[in-house]
């Protein structure tokens, strides 16, 4: 059986190549060709009575890698500069704002259709609530520069956010200044850590002369990342910062503690770390997407019962979408139609309790967002690709001063 499931698992993957190749020319966002893949590769093994062992316990694993591949891949992406500020400042805020007022929204259907507490309802609301930057992110390599930008800052923002209150509110049984107090002093300390990390990193990127280099550095990353979690810190935001301090070290050379890491001697081994990074993140979102797709029951997709909370739910995404862009004067088009769910709601559905599970909430409602919320974004931009929409610059503070 060997050689058989190697062919098998080659054959996804240069499939899976195939799709990424394609996506940006078909606008079929990869992540729903993929779902389908691992969904037709289980009915082939039924109808084959091919007996495949319980890969359940792969997917947050896989999951998790992919999340940190992913945002680092986005973080190293972006330009860190003054001229960024407006653009980094507007797309906080507007990933913020969406989380807060659809998690409040759905905390009140969810508690008032199935009697459940505020903090299990919210518990449950939040996974819905974040947008997916694995499905986001490689979605928008074919838009404009500032629409690239945005979407990238965005939902790398929104998983950092979302993570973050998930958190906060499964580790504490009630809301008050201790929580917040002590959230504040765990983020603290994780800028702390990043920062240290980073140049730690850094600084073993250059001195390492083994021709094996940019794997340890990788894994180190995943390790941080990883014991932050255990000790409940938002770990994410190691990473995007990370990302960030890497990819702009040339930005940040007039400060002596970057200085020292001569970044114009570091450029070159970035860019193949940037390079390794993406490839990593490719292979891993396309075995999880499919192994996800393989775990699909077709009831699930089809069931009646939860379809009508999830054609709501979607609603509610995009109609405080627009929302929110309309009030920061941010084109509709084809921003709109970027808030897809994903890698991150999966994550977050899983990491509930079942303690604080509610049945409105389980796997047929979450796979039904994101497939509603993925065929969405891939109408919008198949709408938009013959069209050239330009946002306006955002000016930094200063200018407007």
């Amino acid at each position: 059986m060997t050689i058989p499931i190697i062919i098998t698992i080659c054959a996804l993957i240069l499939i899976a190549y195939v799709f990424d190749l394609t996506s940006s020319k078909t606008k079929i966002p990869s992540v729903v060709l993929l779902l389908i893949l691992g969904w037709v590769v289980k009915q082939v093994s039924v109808f084959f009575g091919i007996e495949v062992p319980n890969l359940t316990l792969l997917l947050p694993i896989l999951g998790t890698i992919g999340l940190i591949l992913i945002v680092l891949e986005g973080s190293l992406d972006l330009e860190f500069n003054k001229s960024k500020m407006g653009l980094i400042k507007t797309s906080f805020i507007v990933s913020l704002f969406p989380i807060i007022i659809l998690s409040i929204i759905l905390t009140f259907l969810f508690q008032y259709y199935t009697g459940a507490s505020i903090r299990t309802s919210l518990i449950n609301a939040l996974p819905l609530s974040v947008i997916s930057s694995s499905i986001a992110i490689p979605s928008v390599k074919s838009l404009l520069p500032f629409n690239k930008e945005f979407v990238i800052y965005e939902s790398s923002f929104s998983d950092i956010i979302g993570v973050v209150f998930f958190d906060l509110v499964l580790l504490n049984d009630s809301f008050g200044l201790m929580p917040l107090a002590e959230f504040g002093f765990q983020l603290l300390i994780i800028i702390g850590i990043s920062f240290v990390s980073t140049l730690a990193l850094s600084f073993l990127l250059s001195k390492i002369d083994h021709h094996i280099k940019f794997v340890p550095i990788i894994i180190l990353v995943i390790l941080i990342y990883a014991v932050s979690k255990i000790y409940h810190l938002p770990a994410l935001i190691f990473i995007m910062l990370f990302g960030l301090i890497l990819g702009n070290l040339n930005e940040l050379n007039r400060y002596d503690w970057i200085a020292k890491l001569k970044p114009h001697l570091l450029n070159k081994e970035i860019t193949k770390f940037r390079e390794l990074t993406t490839e990593g993140a490719f292979l891993i979102k396309a075995l999880f997407f499919m192994l996800f797709g393989f775990l699909i029951q077709t009831e699930e997709i089809l069931n009646t019962e939860t379809l009508m909370w999830a054609v709501i739910i979607s609603a509610l995404i995009f109609a405080i979408r627009a929302i929110q862009l309309l009030i920061s004067k941010l084109p509709l088009v084809p921003l709109l139609f970027v808030a897809p769910r994903g890698l991150i709601t999966i994550l977050l559905f899983f990491a509930i309790l079942p303690t604080d599970k509610i049945a409105l909430v389980n796997k047929p409602l979450i796979i039904q967002v994101i497939l509603i919320t993925a065929l969405v974004m891939m109408f919008g931009l198949m709408t938009n690709a013959a069209k050239k929409h330009y946002a306006t610059p955002i000016k930094d503070d200063k200018e407007e001063t």
